[in-house]
């Protein structure tokens, strides 16, 4: 393409700037929309990719199958003598049983209700790493400690839980049951994992005797050379026949982190696909308008279009003109969806902060800018093809003729 069909065409788009401006609003919107969408979408797995690098893909974890952990039922649960059994299988280095249950926490006049974890103590980092958090106040619960407790994050913040935030060294009530709190974790990410208290298996023991030894879940690290998938496989298998029970009727499952991750993507990815689809339907509508506005300029513009040919100007000349500035239409809307995009997302990540969602963290990596305006100006070129095509076949007699 010529340095002077750049120029004409730049010339003709600032001429009809008002039009040019309309026309890209609609593009705007879309390249917005899917901006915004898919930076929250690569941040989401950008974390659960720090999550694995944290905690490690030699964890499994081996729930019952039945209701959640914090079910009343406990009928579904993991025995103490299944904990036992898996320990003693070849390439399991660790294991640790966890208590869940339903807490109702009172400090001063104020009462809530969430969720409570009892764990083993003397496997404190053990636990702490599974979790992936570290300690933000305080300390870890020593060994055998009762009546001590550890807090999520939420504990720390004015009226996130309570009117105002706790400290160390504060006094509560669980279950009726007096503790002081001695730690706060680091915020996870979501509001009902950073409302949680730790306690340990003697505190939880001593208020609900009737679950000492039957466990919500159980933690397990494969051991160094030890492929987690096929460790999972083997444990279902030997813990299956230990407990007589048929293939297909397992009374619990196995799964290990890397799978939990592949489902927590698959999600992701699903509901990613459909919000930026629906998105797209107002990209759809700018190409349309693309289409329109080109129409109109090659109507409006008929008898230039017969001069320039009749000046010698080829049918690609013509085809090249129209089709830069409907690229140009759609790389300027791309433009400005990028910049208001990145906008939108870092407000929904303001917003998502101060609702206790610290996880969803927008990032904006160079492809992702790149390919929002890469596909803006395909856009924009490819709606303005059939107009410029209707151009560039125009008869130089026919355009010059036309009133």
């Amino acid at each position: 393409m010529r340095l002077d069909e750049v120029r004409y065409s730049l010339e003709s788009l600032i001429h009809k700037k008002m039009r040019s401006f309309l026309t890209t609003l609609s593009i705007l919107i879309g390249i917005m929309a899917v901006f915004a969408l898919i930076s929250f979408g690569l941040g989401i797995r950008d974390y659960a990719n720090r999550l694995a690098e944290d905690m490690g893909k030699d964890k499994l974890f081996m729930m019952p199958k039945g209701f959640g952990p914090s079910a009343s039922d406990t009928s579904f649960m993991i025995s103490q003598e299944d904990l036992d059994f898996v320990a003693k299988i070849q390439g399991v280095k660790e294991i640790s049983g966890l208590y869940y249950g339903i807490a109702e926490i009172e400090h001063g006049k104020e009462l809530r209700y969430v969720d409570m974890m009892g764990y083993d103590t003397t496997k404190s980092e053990f636990v702490r790493s599974s979790m992936t958090v570290d300690i933000a106040e305080g300390r870890m619960l020593k060994k055998g400690e009762i009546g001590k407790v550890v807090l999520g994050y939420n504990y720390l913040v004015e009226d996130k839980i309570f009117s105002k935030p706790l400290h160390i060294g504060d006094k509560v009530t669980i279950n009726n049951e007096p503790f002081e709190v001695v730690g706060f974790f680091e915020s996870i990410g979501t509001p009902t994992d950073d409302q949680n208290v730790y306690i340990s298996y003697e505190s939880f023991e001593k208020m609900k005797p009737e679950l000492k030894g039957r466990y919500a879940q159980a933690i397990i690290q494969a051991a160094p050379g030890f492929d987690p998938a096929e460790l999972a496989d083997k444990i279902s298998e030997k813990l299956r026949r230990h407990k007589g029970l048929k293939e297909g009727e397992e009374d619990f499952f196995v799964q290990t982190f890397e799978d939990v991750i592949q489902t927590f993507g698959t999600i992701i990815n699903i509901i990613n696909g459909v919000l930026v689809l629906i998105a797209l339907i107002s990209v759809v509508v700018a190409a349309v308008n693309i289409m329109n506005t080109m129409y109109t300029s090659v109507l409006e513009r008929t008898k230039e279009i017969g001069i320039m040919k009749a000046i010698g100007a080829r049918n690609n000349d013509i085809l090249n003109i129209f089709l830069l500035e409907s690229g140009v239409l759609g790389l300027f809307g791309g433009l400005l969806g990028v910049f208001f995009g990145f906008l939108v997302a870092k407000v929904g990540e303001f917003f998502a902060a101060n609702a206790g969602l610290g996880l969803l963290k927008p990032i904006f990596p160079w492809y992702l800018i790149a390919g929002c305006l890469l596909f803006a100006f395909l856009v924009g070129a490819g709606s303005g093809l059939m107009p410029a095509r209707q151009a560039a076949a125009q008869k130089p007699v026919d355009s010059l003729r036309y009133e």
